[in-house]
């Protein structure tokens, strides 16, 4: 029998450990800066995330300021990132739009974190752009469908959360977002409930850009608007295209809500065409009495229709249903546990 060169077996060896290796995909990791986990960035733990995976892939942060550009692509479906406390877990970074410098779209390069992928969940998390007032700057732009962030905090001032994806649906619970101008606006379907909406300064909150045709594109259900010192005369929102829809429900709405309500996009014809409504909302900013009156006053059927489920109903029969995939860092366990 002929013999087999001692290097020949070794090479072989080691060829099949590496295979195996590869094949022992990893669904929980850490990052944490002092080196104490897998990965000491963000970016690195997601691009060593398994693609379009067969069960959920968990990223646990560790606390720290981590300044970084996040993108989440679309190959990184059912993916999380759950931070160990929403605010000493930081993701921030500081571009803008003339820093940008790409033309009359350069407002969707500005973000500091982006999401492509399908079923994203984020929890405890603190994501910041941190250019100030400078113009359009982008904290968190999401572009994927079914994700949810809860217990966030978005950060930012022009443009702070993009919601974008003509057929997309997103989901934003108990988290806290501040801005200026336009700071939530976008095409998606979008329910915000028990959120906290924080407007920096006089201006718009809501800039929807809904397509023709959708039942449903910005909702808030039982949130809080509040706004700084100098924020006194503030509206809801204003159509960015021409069939925007935005409803607030049972929201507390401070006094710097200004009494009209809502504003039409200046030189368009969109307060023909775009839907903004209210029902039960309270505090010194509820009085509708004033509003514009292209603007409507749910009945208290119609406002029943506003629920998680229809708002977030699936667009084919077989997926999962709006109960599950909103919870999409379920069965991850004791997360404190598991961060340390």
């Amino acid at each position: 029998m002929k013999s087999i060169n001692p290097f020949i077996l070794l090479s072989l060896i080691l060829g099949f450990s590496l295979k195996l290796a590869v094949a022992q995909d990893v669904f929980r990791m850490t990052v944490a800066q002092d080196g104490s986990g897998d990965y000491t960035t963000v970016q690195q733990a997601i691009d060593a995330s398994k693609s379009f995976p067969d069960q959920r892939v968990t990223i646990f942060v560790k606390n720290g300021i981590y300044k970084e550009k996040i993108v989440v692509p679309a190959c990184n479906t059912r993916l999380s990132i759950i931070g160990e406390s929403a605010e000493k877990t930081i993701i921030t970074w500081g571009d803008y739009f003339n820093k940008i410098n790409r033309g009359r779209n350069s407002t969707f390069y500005t973000y500091t974190f982006l999401v492509d992928a399908d079923e994203f969940y984020a929890e405890n998390l603190t994501i910041e752009n941190s250019a100030g007032q400078v113009g359009q700057a982008v904290a968190l732009h999401v572009d994927g469908d079914r994700c949810v962030f809860r217990n966030c905090r978005i950060l930012g001032n022009q443009d702070t959360l993009y919601t974008d994806g003509l057929n997309c649906r997103q989901y934003f619970d108990s988290c806290y977002i501040e801005g200026t101008t336009d700071f939530i606006f976008g095409a998606a379907t979008v329910l915000f409930t028990n959120c906290t909406i924080h407007s920096k300064r006089d201006s718009y909150i809501t800039a929807a850009s809904t397509t023709p045709g959708k039942t449903y594109g910005y909702v808030f259900l039982d949130c809080r608007l509040t706004a700084a010192e100098e924020a006194r005369k503030v509206y809801l929102g204003r159509p960015w295209r021409d069939y925007a829809r935005v409803v607030f429900i049972r929201c507390e709405l401070g006094a710097h809500i200004q009494p009209a309500g809502w504003s039409n996009w200046q030189g368009t014809a969109r307060d023909k065409t775009a839907y903004f409504a209210e029902y039960g909302n309270t505090g010194p900013g509820a009085d509708t009495s004033q509003r514009v009156r292209w603007s409507h006053q749910l009945t208290k059927e119609e406002a029943a229709k506003y629920n998680v489920t229809n708002i977030l109903s699936p667009v084919l029969p077989v997926e999962r249903p709006v109960e599950q995939w909103i919870k999409g860092g379920e069965g991850e366990g004791d997360l404190k546990t598991a961060i340390q």
